[in-house]
């Protein structure tokens, strides 16, 4: 007997296939919405990483979760926006780790703090998160001390509980962090990250964007998952001549600005399938702090076949385009300006985006 669960995950995998696909965009069907990136879920309410912010971001409509990879001492993927886990957890609090505070170099910066890679994931779960942003989310900043770290493998088994009890299917954009940086102290990401996502089935059928700062191991991993339906990769660029990690530490010379060049979009789409720059990448700011004129990446972009989804939208004045802010002071929630931002955005014809509050993308998206 086939249970309403087995119904919900079949009929959603046939959507996600056929979307895949490109089924559905005939002649007179209206195009595809782009689809809203709920940045370490819900993270301007909730706290980063956790469950809490991934159940808020899929309850305000995020298309799809990201959980940032970092691994353990035991070499165990968790989701944790960086290596250093100072800023989101209470571990200042637990004396039994005062003695592990160090200082280390990661991708060229010198950082002091706790770095998850010196933990085993027992020793992790004794954690417990806090608001990276502190009083400037006070909503957030309430939950602080109720969230254990998660795992890779936890957070794909919630996506697919989610998916099942809502009837819609939430894709998952990880990021592999410092990938160069865990290689050269034994603990490389890549494969650890393939076997695990390959035992689900949910992340087996279903929509998965994998991004990177760097480029070697997106290539990496294109060679070997090839180009299955469900599964795209995304590069990750900034707007300054900077390398990327991988390249510093192999001496190239690329950086990423040559990367955002038509000719280097076209060495992007051999290896992957979608361009993520900042916001401001795509419209920059003026002197006055206002948005500028678009510059021509998602034109260039979509002229050799990548989407463009830009990074990340956040609704607090501080982080918003002079355009958009009003009088309630730097920290105050904008709701009505970060969603006034995010359409201007969507002029230009991005392919979706990344927010820290997918309900106000949604509004974005979706018109009111």
């Amino acid at each position: 007997m086939v249970t309403r669960r087995e119904t919900l995950i079949g009929a959603g995998a046939a959507l996600v296939a056929g979307a895949a696909a490109g089924v559905g965009a005939g002649a007179g069907a209206p195009p595809p919405k782009p689809p809203v990136f709920g940045h370490r879920g819900c993270s301007a309410l909730r706290p980063e990483h956790t469950l809490g912010s991934y159940a808020k971001a899929i309850a305000d409509g995020a298309d799809y979760i990201e959980p940032d990879l970092v691994v353990t001492k035991d070499g165990v993927l968790i989701a944790r926006h960086e290596n250093n886990i100072a800023e989101t957890t209470d571990i200042a609090a637990h004396p039994e780790f005062a003695a592990r505070k160090t200082t280390k170099t990661v991708d060229g910066q010198a950082q002091t703090g706790w770095f998850a890679e010196d933990f085993t994931l027992g020793e992790l779960k004794t954690l417990r998160a806090i608001e990276r942003l502190g009083a400037m989310r006070p909503e957030s900043r309430r939950y602080d001390g109720q969230f254990q770290i998660l795992t890779w493998d936890e957070i794909i088994d919630f996506t697919a509980a989610e998916s099942a009890a809502r009837g819609r299917i939430v894709g998952l954009v990880p990021e592999l962090k410092h990938s160069t940086y865990f290689a050269g102290i034994g603990l490389p990401l890549e494969d650890r990250f393939l076997a695990v996502t390959a035992a689900h089935d949910y992340t087996r059928r279903h929509p998965l964007e994998i991004q990177s700062f760097e480029t070697a191991n997106l290539r990496y991993l294109r060679r070997k998952l090839g180009r299955p339906a469900n599964v795209r990769l995304m590069q990750l660029v900034v707007e300054e001549a900077v390398r990327p990690a991988d390249v510093v530490a192999a001496g190239g010379t690329l950086t990423y600005a040559a990367m955002t060049t038509p000719a280097g979009l076209r060495e992007i789409a051999t290896y992957a399938d979608v361009v993520a720059p900042s916001t401001r990448g795509i419209i920059p700011l003026g002197a006055d702090g206002k948005l500028g004129q678009p510059l021509p990446l998602v034109r260039d972009a979509h002229a050799v076949g990548l989407l463009v989804r830009p990074w990340t939208f956040r609704p607090e004045n501080r982080f918003l385009a002079a355009d958009f802010r009003n009088g309630d002071g730097e920290s105050a929630r904008n709701p009505a300006g970060s969603v006034a931002e995010i359409r201007r955005y969507l002029a230009t014809g991005i392919d979706g985006f990344f927010t820290d509050d997918p309900a106000l993308g949604r509004i974005a998206v979706d018109g009111g």
